[in-house]
């Protein structure tokens, strides 16, 4: 059978990496199995149906990847699912339990120094969410205020360097995940909670009443949200960033766009309605890796 040119390219790049050293590639190849770290309540990014069932867009090109890596070492995998917080998600990939980081982590320049990222996938806006009845309209508004966000993430930081927070004092609390710290929202326990736009948007369409949210406020920061991997591993990132090149080439990675953003996702039939941002579009034009100080400094 004719081989494709990317199936040939990642025969290439398996026999390159295995050269250089042991990597994710032998260490899937010899046993037989390859774990994808995930995400309950990351929006459409990728969250549970229940049990063991994961989905996503982030999921989805994970799994396009994999199917790539199967082809690149000549053997089927077996692919086990890992839940991962916000807090383990990075300790889970450096030691070795999760190969694949499917969810919504950010690639940033400290992190960059613990573990590699793929390509950008998704570009993110951080924003607020509160309650369709809040005072809350900007941040200034925040001032006094008790603030949400999920442990192990950038968001609060994020917005104590906004220059607009410059004199602004709130409180701040956490949730274990971002379930739990829209839940801190939804009870009064916090006036705002403060996270990526898909992922508010996702768990406010997901709500017992989505009206009684909304999103509100300027955006604090853009933030490139990639796949991660252990630090250093070039054979496994390129397979990634192959299949990521591929899937745009054909105009599959805007189906998923479509699919989990645009229409009705599992399991409730909701829309998060979130188009295609100008900053992802040109992402995946121009492949990159560039870390959130990158998209800062744009902003300035």
């Amino acid at each position: 059978m004719k081989k494709s040119l990317l199936a040939l390219s990642l025969l290439s790049t398996l026999g390159a990496a295995q050269a250089q050293t042991a990597d994710t590639l032998a260490k899937v190849k010899e046993s037989g199995s390859i774990t994808m770290g995930v995400r309950e309540s990351s929006g459409v990014l990728s969250y549970t149906l229940g049990g063991a069932k994961y989905v996503g867009y982030h999921v989805a090109i994970c799994e396009a990847a994999v199917e790539n890596i199967e082809k690149a070492i000549g053997k089927k995998l077996t692919v086990k699912y890992q839940p991962v917080t916000s807090q383990n998600r990075i300790p889970l990939v450096q030691n070795g339990t999760v190969d694949l980081e499917c969810g919504s982590t950010t690639n940033n320049a400290t992190r960059q120094k613990d573990v590699s990222f793929a390509n950008t996938t998704f570009v993110e806006e951080v924003r607020i969410a509160v309650k369709a009845n809040s005072t809350v309209k900007a941040i200034a508004d925040l001032n006094g205020k008790t603030v949400a966000t999920t442990t192990g993430t950038t968001s609060v930081q994020t917005l104590r360097k906004n220059k607009r927070a410059q004199g602004i004092t709130f409180n701040d609390v956490f949730g274990k995940d971002h379930a739990d710290s829209f839940l801190l929202l939804e009870s009064g326990r916090a006036d705002a909670f403060v996270m990526d736009g898909s992922l508010l948007a996702g768990l406010i369409s997901r709500s017992k009443n989505p009206a009684d949210f909304k999103i509100v406020g300027e955006v604090l920061a853009v933030e490139p949200i990639a796949i991660m991997m252990r630090k250093d591993d070039e054979g496994l990132r390129k397979i990634v960033n192959a299949t990521i090149a591929s899937l745009t080439k054909s105009g599959e990675i805007n189906k998923l766009y479509d699919k989990w953003f645009l229409q009705p996702t599992p399991p409730t039939g909701t829309k998060v309605g979130l188009a295609m941002s100008a900053t992802l579009k040109d992402a995946l034009k121009n492949p990159n890796n560039h870390p959130a100080e990158d998209y800062a400094a744009k902003l300035q």
